[in-house]
């Protein structure tokens, strides 16, 4: 038992989690940096001005990531560091940032994975519209091409968006992320089809520009783990994972469909009626562009079982059941069903754009970070992407969130998920436990998993 021999092992982090830097060498505002200065916004007034200082400290990180043994790590561009209105001049200097590090990392042979869009959207185009301008298309076209031209050269793997149904929803919708607001139901659904055509056009501008390359995006939404291996239960799981049942942009197919099949999930804008999203007569055309993977987000998933005519039924958690800091249960199970659910409707290589867990991190008396809870966590998860692979997913990668502690949007520091731990007084890196054990996972691909191997 084995993962794929191509399989890639990887971290994670985003830009405004960890660069800090927030207003240094002509960066522009994006709309966290003006979210979290605002008060109640975000746990204990932080902010992301410094993080984990990264943007000074690439080389440093570099060196510690080599260390671990990564095979690859998933950063994102700051739009506004690059171009500080979001259109129009370039920054020289905050693009020279994302050149050295593509060159820091090639040097240390470790593959950069770019993920052009992490939340991070710059003010000043928010200030026109932001995702609601059908102008935005063709800004983020315009931006991708930009770091396509700078990058293409030695980058060879891309994502176009992380998490559309987050931003979309905790920050138009829902109002606790930035940008903060509580949108109606029309302009929120409006604002998904202009994520999605932003995502077509920058797919055709990283196809024009670095033809070779490999394309995909990071997605998360609800999941379902069958309550068990009866067809049925499986049946109801798969249901409750891709059925659109009400004004929802949760489900994995809200996204998936338009992208790879052109279309939206069935019923869908029916459901939605008069807050339907304004649709022109190419715009499926221009959503669905050929996709190398599909990058999936993992950290929890309810249970499910069949109910009256087969419909998905959630199973009520038992009492006493494991949760991560971040209060979410702990479900491994969810990390073979997600991605076969995920494969065997879409038919594209599955990479894990990010799986971690929350944890009361701290140095401890003796220098270390001892987290027995994340290497657990882990392993628990990767036997189960294993066994996927096994029953025939096909599987890209695993990237770890985070390599290091940061800024945990809303929540601000308080949640530790990183490999490394971050003093964020000192910037003192310490590797935990866990980075040390994630190292001898790399390094055998996958054999330590197995319990005589442990």
């Amino acid at each position: 038992m084995s993962f794929p021999e191509h399989f890639v092992w990887g971290a994670a982090s985003a830009s405004y989690q960890v660069e800090g830097a927030a207003t240094a060498d002509g960066k522009g505002l994006s709309v966290w940096d003006v979210f979290s200065h605002q008060d109640g916004k975000v746990f204990n007034g932080d902010t992301g001005d410094v993080a984990c200082d990264h943007y000074h400290r690439s080389a440093g990180d570099v060196a510690l990531m080599k260390s671990i043994g990564l095979q690859a790590y998933r950063l994102s561009v700051s739009w506004p560091r690059v171009l500080p209105g979001g259109v129009g001049a370039v920054n020289e200097v905050g693009l020279a940032f994302y050149d050295r590090l593509v060159d820091e990392l090639l040097e240390a042979n470790i593959q950069p994975y770019v993920t052009l869009f992490h939340w991070d959207f710059p003010y000043d185009l928010y200030r026109r519209g932001g995702w609601l301008n059908p102008d935005v298309v063709g800004w983020f076209a315009d931006y991708t091409e930009l770091m396509a031209r700078a990058l293409g050269d030695r980058v060879k793997h891309w994502m176009t968006l992380n998490e559309p149904a987050v931003f979309v929803g905790l920050g138009h919708d829902l109002g606790v992320h930035a940008p903060g607001l509580k949108l109606s139901r029309k302009d929120v659904f409006q604002i998904v089809h202009h994520v999605l055509l932003a995502h077509g056009r920058s797919v055709q501008a990283l196809r024009a520009v670095c033809g070779d390359a490999r394309v995909g995006y990071a997605n998360n939404g609800t999941g379902a783990v069958p309550a068990t291996d009866n067809p049925v239960d499986i049946e109801a799981a798969r249901r409750a994972m891709f059925e659109v049942t009400g004004p929802d942009y949760w489900a994995h197919n809200v996204w998936a469909d338009p992208m790879i099949l052109g279309e939206y999930p069935e019923g869908w804008l029916e459901v939605l009626g008069p807050d339907a999203p304004s649709i022109g007569p190419d715009d499926m055309k221009t959503i669905r562009q050929p996709l190398d993977f599909i990058g999936e987000n993992y950290y929890t998933a309810p249970v499910c079982h069949a109910g009256d005519g087969g419909a998905p039924v959630r199973v009520p958690e038992p009492v006493g059941r494991p949760y991560t800091m971040f209060h979410w249960t702990i479900m491994p199970e969810g990390l073979y069903w997600t991605p076969r659910f995920l494969y065997e409707r879409y038919h594209l290589p599955i990479v894990i754009t990010e799986n971690g867990l929350s944890n009361p991190d701290w140095v401890a008396l003796d220098g270390g970070v001892h987290d027995p809870q994340r290497i657990d966590y882990t392993r628990r998860h990767l036997l189960q992407l294993r066994k996927a692979g096994e029953d025939g997913v096909a599987l890209g990668g695993y990237f770890h969130w985070s390599i290091m502690d940061n800024f945990e949007w809303a929540e601000g520091m308080k949640h530790r998920f990183g490999l490394i731990h971050v003093d964020y007084q000192t910037q003192k890196r310490t590797l935990k436990d866990s980075a040390h054990w994630y190292r001898d996972v790399i390094a055998t691909h996958g054999a330590i998993l197995d319990p005589e191997k442990a």
